[in-house]
């Protein structure tokens, strides 16, 4: 059994793997966010051990016997929060999320400061990442930046709470804007760029590689042998990669979680910021990967949700599914960009918009608008990793939104490609890290990696329809080039 824990913005999901492929089990806990000011987003991170110690409690109370057979632990979570350490290695902050966009101005210093920046770490310098935090913190808080010793992310907060040790793997590493991405280390040049040294990094392995065991209290007091190996693990969206077997250059998925991701693996580092496109690296050995990201996904439907008063998603999605062809084309229009928005726009204070709103919208038509006007923002995505050189083929569709097959099937139209839901892809990360502690305990690469059970594909539908839903996105793609400025000026 290997077990994979995945520490995500809204939850911690952890999932139990028997090495036939079979998931045994799964449970979460639920997480907060905390916004003390406008565009700040930060977690106690407290309240991530809490949380996986109760979702592990779950997991091993539904299936006793098989939680005591593990023998590998992965890990998996959200990307670019910064976790600031003293030297007793005492949490110094609440830790500042990957959607927080207080940072901008940092970003821009650290553009001057650096002008190759972009080349050596495959991306813009954007709020999301975590280099930018710490010179935020440095300026506005800098006693407490002085009694900073250790940066960790998020998931290897977890780890260290796990192990003892103080380390990173090169998917999540990528994402600080600290890594050299195409020779997986870290770079001097941009530790200095934020006034930092390798002296407060974690050590760096490869995600499928040992990062150190659990600790003897732990296994102790969770029932399982003393020794077991914790593997290196993945940022959340390279996990979910090894979750569904996407290892090789062309394979990828779509994600629809908090956030937005397409992801396509490359066989090298092929770094295109120009588009805010991000390049980083895989998590296994000797591979990349390109994303698209949108900062507000699924997250957008749960917002709307809550807005029109709807008792909960899936009651809203039925009401939307009841829409016929004109109206839908009654919607209005809508910018998902809730709290900023990266590709390709890198605007951390653009804002979501309904355009065309009447006496006659109606809930189901505001539910059709946020389906519509996240899969255009990906289209907007997908534009700009064909503009770097990347194509793609059929995408599995993973995350909380591919429960919806309304929402698949736009984006197999509006793609052009098969889009295809498969067993365990709502697992997430959790699957890919369970996965990841399987490779680090001895297993290869073409027995874990395998891709998981087809569930349903959904193929695109005639080109009537698709010619209507793009005029549609031609009329979104006028309105952000419109509202910049004013964005700008709020």
């Amino acid at each position: 059994m290997y077990l994979g824990i995945d520490l995500g913005t809204s939850e911690v999901k952890v999932l139990l793997l028997q090495d036939d492929h079979r998931i045994v089990a799964t449970a979460g806990a639920r997480l907060t966010v905390s916004r003390p000011q406008p565009g700040w987003s930060e977690q106690d991170p407290a309240d991530w051990w809490a949380a996986t110690e109760s979702a592990v409690a779950a997991l091993r109370a539904q299936a006793p016997a098989e939680f005591a057979r593990v023998r590998g632990i992965g890990l998996s979570g959200q990307m670019h929060g910064a976790t600031l350490l003293d030297a007793d290695d005492q949490v110094l902050r609440p830790a500042i999320l990957w959607n927080d966009v207080r940072s901008a101005s940092e970003c821009l210093e650290l553009q001057r400061r650096l002008p190759a920046l972009p080349e050596i770490a495959g991306n813009l310098a954007m709020p999301g990442f975590t280099s930018p935090k710490l010179l935020w913190v440095q300026r506005h808080e800098p006693k407490l930046f002085e009694r900073t010793r250790c940066v960790l992310l998020p998931k290897d907060w977890l780890r260290l709470k796990l192990t003892g040790e103080k380390v990173s793997e090169m998917s999540d590493a990528a994402g600080t804007l600290w890594l050299d991405v195409a020779q997986r280390r870290w770079s001097r040049e941009l530790l200095a760029a934020s006034n930092l040294s390798e002296q407060r990094m974690p050590r760096l392995v490869e995600g499928s590689a040992v990062s150190g065991q659990l600790r003897d209290t732990l296994a102790d007091a969770w029932g399982l042998p003393r020794g077991i190996p914790v593997a290196g693990g993945g940022g959340d969206n390279a996990a979910s990669a090894v979750g569904i077997g996407a290892v090789r250059p062309g394979e990828g998925f779509i994600s629809l979680g908090t956030s937005g991701v397409l992801f396509v693996v490359t066989d090298r580092f092929r770094a295109n910021p120009a588009s805010a496109v991000h390049a980083f690296c895989h998590a296994v050995p000797g591979r990349w990967h390109q994303m698209s990201v949108m900062l507000s996904a699924a997250s957008c439907l749960s917002w709307v949700t809550h807005l029109v008063g709807a008792g909960d998603e899936g009651a809203l999605l039925k009401d939307v599914g009841a829409l016929d062809a004109a109206g839908q084309a009654a919607a209005p229009l809508f910018l998902p960009y809730l709290g900023g928005e990266r590709t390709p726009h890198n605007d951390a204070k653009a804002r979501g918009v309904f355009f065309g709103l009447s006496h006659d919208t109606t809930p189901a038509h505001l539910g059709w608008s946020v389906l519509e006007g996240v899969a255009f923002g990906m289209l907007d995505g997908l534009h700009a990793l064909q503009a770097a050189g990347t194509e793609v083929g059929p995408l599995t569709i993973v995350g909380g939104g591919s429960r919806s097959p309304l929402w698949a099937q736009l984006f197999s139209t509006l793609y052009g490609v098969p889009v295809r839901t498969v067993h365990g892809g709502e697992a997430g990360g959790a699957l890919g890290a369970a996965r990841l502690a399987w490779l680090a305990t001895g297993g290869s690469e073409a027995d874990v990696c395998l891709a998981p059970e087809l569930n349903t594909e959904y193929l695109p539908e005639p080109a009537a329809r698709r010619d209507a839903l793009r005029a549609r996105h031609d009329r979104f793609k006028t309105l952000y080039p419109t509202l910049r400025a004013a964005f700008a000026a709020a």
